[in-house]
C-alpha cells in the first residue's frame, strides 16, 4: 500500500481511505459501522462494502482539499504536486474545517484483515 489515512468523524475513527494500485478506496471500519454513528457523508451512507474508484479520488474527499489561494500557499510550502490528490488530502486535511479530520499512516502501513484492500 503506498498511501492511507485514518478518516475521522468529530474525533471518532471512522474508517481508512487509500490509493493502491487498483485505485482510490474508502471502507466504514467495523467498530463504526457497530456504533450507529452517521456517515461522514450524505453521498457514502455507512456500509460494509468499501467506496471505490479505479480513477480519481472519491468526490467526498476530493472536496475536502483546500482550493485557490490556499492551496497555492500550500503547493509552495510543501512543495507538492497539485494533481496528486491523495498526497494533497493527506498532507493538507488533518485539521479540515468541519468534521471530518484525516490522518495520515506511515508509507508500510497494511490494511487489517477486516478490510477489503
Amino acid at each position: 500500500m503506498s498511501e492511507a489515512g485514518n478518516v475521522f468523524l468529530h474525533d471518532v475513527p471512522a474508517g481508512i481511505v487509500w490509493r493502491d494500485v487498483r485505485g482510490y478506496h474508502f471502507q466504514y471500519s467495523p467498530a463504526y459501522r457497530a456504533s450507529g454513528r452517521p456517515a461522514i457523508s450524505l453521498t457514502m451512507p455507512v456500509r460494509e462494502a468499501p467506496y471505490s474508484d479505479p480513477r480519481a479520488l472519491l468526490p467526498f474527499f476530493d472536496n475536502l482539499i483546500p482550493e485557490g489561494w490556499l492551496l497555492d500557499v500550500a503547493l509552495d510550502t510543501w512543495k507538492l504536486n497539485p494533481r496528486d490528490r491523495m498526497t494533497l488530502l493527506l498532507t493538507l486535511c488533518r485539521e479540515c474545517i468541519g468534521a471530518v479530520r484525516i490522518d495520515a499512516l506511515p508509507e508500510d502501513f497494511s490494511l487489517p484483515p477486516h478490510f477489503d484492500g
